[in-house]
């Protein structure tokens, strides 16, 4: 029976290069997200290679998550692989000209949603002593960059939830581990910058960023390791980018 993998943020950018890799290599998965269109869009993609669950659901809700977990029928709940990608960044400013509802989106789905979605699987994992989870965190979770405070607070979160939960399940054998990347062109920038493309292009000008397939790629390598070797923490950047803040543009 191919095992299962929990993909949250499927809808785009990561998530979504993951879950088309992990049914290249005969995941089965359950897909999250919150936008249905999308979702059954890539389910139709992907059905013809192994099979596919979808999750329509906001990582902040946390009795949505719980339910929609709690919603799988008996066969998708044996989880193999959690990948929690879902994930966001919202304007840039220094703080004391921060918008709250900014910092509140951050914190809501990079901190408070990757806990839920966490505490929701975990057991399913625990019964069978087995299961691998994968936190997508950022360069921004290692060094903190100018107008990235609340940003890079969330991540370096993310960077602590990442080991604390390494401790708590030492002597299981279930494995955590962090894939951490630096300039990666989605749609995190378009996002970031509330709609403005022309902005978001100019962060990537004069280098080639990582894709996002590369992340998949080392989600893959990540997972796949025998089950005695755990990857606990990865930082990936493109050749351009040798910290948060130099970057060499041609």
């Amino acid at each position: 029976m191919s095992q299962i993998a929990f993909i949250t943020g499927a809808t785009s950018g990561i998530g979504e290069a993951t879950a088309r890799l992990l049914a290249d290599n005969g995941y089965d998965l359950v897909l999250c997200g919150r936008r249905q269109d999308r979702l059954s869009k890539l389910q139709s993609q992907l059905t013809s290679k192994v099979r596919v669950h979808t999750l329509s659901f906001d990582v902040r809700d946390r009795a949505a998550v719980h339910q929609a977990v709690d919603s799988l029928p008996e066969d998708w709940k044996e989880i193999a692989v959690l990948v929690n990608n879902a994930g966001n960044a919202h304007g840039m400013a220094p703080m004391q000209e921060g918008s709250e509802d900014d910092w509140d989106a951050m914190i809501d789905i990079n901190v408070k949603g990757l806990l839920y979605v966490t505490k929701a699987i975990l057991p399913h994992m625990q019964k069978r002593n087995a299961g691998h989870i994968v936190n997508i965190g950022s360069i921004a979770g290692k060094e903190v960059y100018p107008n990235g405070n609340v940003y890079c607070a969330s991540k370096h979160a993310v960077d602590a939830i990442n080991q604390g939960l390494r401790i708590d399940l030492n002597g299981t054998k279930i494995r955590v581990s962090a894939v951490n990347p630096g300039l990666v062109e989605t749609e995190f920038s378009v996002v970031r910058f509330k709609g403005d493309e022309d902005r978001a292009k100019k962060v990537y000008e004069g280098l080639e960023p990582l894709r996002s397939e590369d992340i998949a790629d080392n989600i893959l390598y990540i997972i796949t390791r025998p089950a005695h070797v755990n990857v606990t923490d990865m930082l990936v950047l493109p050749t351009a980018q040798a910290m948060a803040t130099m970057v060499h543009r041609e």
